[in-house]
């Protein structure tokens, strides 16, 4: 069963990962959405709502920027690892027993 979620909490829950500071894996959990779905969202909605912040004031002080460039690596990272993980597993080669 797929949930639908309105555009409007979609961007709020984008707001969160851009404003919190906190790690996309920990706001998924309090909204109950996957965190992929999460990531998703980011990569759709990012660039909308970072405009839309700083349309209404937001402004980000050099350590909010470093901060928020901080995590989007630690979350780059995570992906990768995972990625790296996932490629291990499919690479391998099966083993087949040749002794029947």
């Amino acid at each position: 069963m797929s949930e639908h979620h309105s555009k409007e909490f979609k961007k709020e829950a984008v707001r969160l990962v851009i404003q919190s500071g906190r790690k996309i894996r920990q706001i998924a959990e309090e909204l109950g959405v996957n965190i992929w779905t999460i990531k998703g969202w980011v990569k759709k909605y990012d660039k909308e709502a970072r405009v839309e912040l700083i349309s209404q004031g937001f402004k980000m002080s050099p350590e909010e920027e470093n901060r928020l460039l901080k995590k989007e690596l630690a979350d780059v990272t995570e992906e990768r690892d995972i990625l790296k993980k996932a490629i291990a597993v499919f690479s391998k080669k099966p083993k087949i027993n040749m002794s029947l």
